[in-house]
């Protein structure tokens, strides 16, 4: 259910979830000469904290385990951290390099994001957190944490005299 109407993006956001809010640009169509508002002229820290918003990850629960995925285009399994904090925290880290940038070359538009990014969950009580995997394939970050099978209560029959 969508409590903001998607005029802006194209996606919509809940309101009640701060990492499902999209940035929007209102000069990212717009005609600029790469001399005024492009990014290349935005201060660095601007641009390396773009990655952490932009890190999307989805979390679903299936009756065996949660799976966590995170689109990670680009970044090699070696640049990426996964981690388990007081039990019950599972943290995703890792760090885009920026591009070397030639002093000759003119930027028009640098919309891939850079440097460091970091997401934190707290799983749930059903979690086997001494369990997790994790996999990365075509730069697709697949985090499974398996579930604690639930004991299903033992039904005895009772005969009944008289």
């Amino acid at each position: 259910m969508s409590l903001i109407p998607s005029w802006f993006g194209g996606r919509r956001s809940n309101v009640f979830d701060p990492f499902s809010l999209d940035l929007w640009d209102p000069f990212k169509d717009f005609p600029f000469p790469s001399s005024s508002l492009s990014a290349s002229n935005f201060p660095q820290t601007i641009r390396e904290n773009t990655a952490f918003v932009n890190t999307r990850i989805d979390w679903r629960e299936t009756p065996e385990a949660h799976v966590f995925k995170a689109d990670l285009p680009g970044l090699k399994k070696e640049e990426v951290k996964v981690e388990i904090e007081d039990d019950r925290v599972l943290q995703i880290s890792g760090e885009r390099n920026v591009e070397k940038e030639d002093k000759n070359d003119t930027w028009h538009r640098v919309e891939r994001s850079s440097g460091k990014f970091m997401r934190r969950f707290r799983v749930p009580e059903n979690a086997r957190m001494d369990q997790v995997k994790a996999s990365m394939e075509n730069g697709v970050l697949t985090i499974t944490v398996p579930k604690v099978e639930e004991k299903k209560p033992e039904v005895k029959a009772i005969e009944i005299s008289g």
